[in-house]
């Protein structure tokens, strides 16, 4: 009988061994995911030393919008567009309207500059990221600044619409497809990037070359002339503008807002 006895007892602290080192383990494994967390947090909206180095400036710091202002108008009204968690977010105040005319561009303007953000955009959301806009009082911004398109692909109906796919995410909106197409799912992040140099644009999506193109050539100004956009001699003209991001009735979040001014010296 003492045997048995013996023998159970030893199972039961090894039972009690195994449980406390798979409470250990779990325990670690939440401390180390809670660490991976806090290590990816602590470079949102800041610049590296490299970056500082290199002349860039945040155009966002997580905490406030005070670098941005609503379209012809002189600061950003109602509660649509906020900070959340260190996240610049639109979030339509109206359900069924497509936009409620709060497009914010930056107070400053920019020539040549390469500009960079992440942007979030919800289920069968669209949005935008438009450059050397130039404010008219009586017209949109869209018809004077160019857009890097943002879109959820798979479930807004502007994925199928224009031509080879130029209304789908990166795209030069309505004249110039995005290639390869390489955006992420609705709610997943994507990392983009605007080069503006002279009439040289490039459109970066996650980390691809996906459009490049010249302003102001006979090819472009033919492009311009048989799109949407040939009713508004300014659109794509003005060498220096305003960034703007779209409010167009989705939600949209922003991250990692940053630009460097180029050719300043020249």
């Amino acid at each position: 009988m003492v045997i048995p006895n013996l023998m159970n007892s030893m199972k039961n602290l090894f039972g009690i061994l195994v449980l406390s080192i798979t409470i250990t383990a779990c325990g670690n494994s939440e401390t180390q995911t809670e660490h991976n967390m806090a290590q990816q947090d602590a470079g949102l909206n800041q610049l590296t030393e490299q970056e500082i180095a290199e002349g860039w400036q945040l155009l966002f710091d997580g905490e406030s919008m005070d670098q941005w202002r609503v379209y012809n108008q002189p600061n950003i009204p109602g509660e649509s567009w906020r900070v959340e968690n260190g996240l610049m977010v639109f979030r339509p105040q109206k359900t069924g309207d497509w936009t409620s005319g709060l497009d914010i561009i930056t107070k400053e303007t920019f020539s040549d500059f390469e500009f960079k953000v992440d942007w979030k955009i919800s289920e069968a959301g669209n949005s935008g990221i438009f450059y050397h806009v130039i404010e008219q009082a009586d017209k949109a911004l869209y018809w004077s600044g160019p857009e890097m398109q943002i879109l959820d692909n798979v479930n807004h109906p502007d994925a199928s619409m224009g031509m080879d796919g130029n209304r789908k995410a990166g795209s030069l909106y309505d004249l110039i497809s995005a290639t390869p197409q390489n955006s992420k799912s609705f709610d997943e992040w994507n990392e983009v990037k605007i080069v503006s140099n002279g009439p040289i644009i490039e459109h970066w999506q996650n980390g691809e070359l996906v459009v490049r193109y010249e302003r102001w050539t006979e090819e472009w100004n033919e492009m311009v002339a048989n799109s949407k956009f040939a009713e508004h001699p300014e659109f794509g003209m003005a060498k220096e503008g305003h960034i703007s991001l779209q409010d167009h009735g989705d939600v949209v979040m922003f991250r990692n807002i940053k630009i460097r001014r180029l050719n300043e010296n020249d």
